[in-house]
């Protein structure tokens, strides 16, 4: 049994009257982490009434992702780059601030990296 945590979690965050979508990676993730959590990230997106998600992505404990679960994440990206308005990737890794900058090219939104949270947050709510 593999007994290293890894795996996303979501969830909705509120600060004042503003909400964004917050995930958190934990590890080194997986094709099968992915088949379990898209249709939630799907969900998720689907839901929101506004035209356009704040996103606020913790990397903070990701480790990277297998081959097949980046191309996973490649393609949620595309399935819902119309979805985001900004997405913050709160990190603390070289390569992050990298994936950050290329991410940016698959997304309608604005996408920044960040090493302090709260820095995060208040960009992210930025009018």
């Amino acid at each position: 049994m593999n007994s290293i945590k890894h795996g996303i979690s979501i969830g909705m965050e509120r600060v004042g009257s503003d909400f964004f979508l917050s995930l958190k990676a934990v590890g080194t993730l997986t094709h099968a982490d992915y088949k379990i959590i898209t249709p939630f990230i799907d969900s998720a997106l689907e839901s929101v009434n506004s035209p356009k998600v704040n996103v606020l992505i913790d990397g903070t404990e990701l480790e990277g992702w297998e081959a097949r679960a980046a191309w996973d994440d490649f393609k949620i990206g595309l399935k819902h780059n119309n979805h985001f308005h900004k997405i913050a990737i709160l990190g603390n890794k070289r390569w992050q601030k990298v994936a950050a900058k290329l991410g940016s090219w698959f997304v309608s939104g604005e996408v920044e990296y960040f090493e302090s949270q709260e820095a995060a947050i208040v960009w992210l709510l930025e009018r």
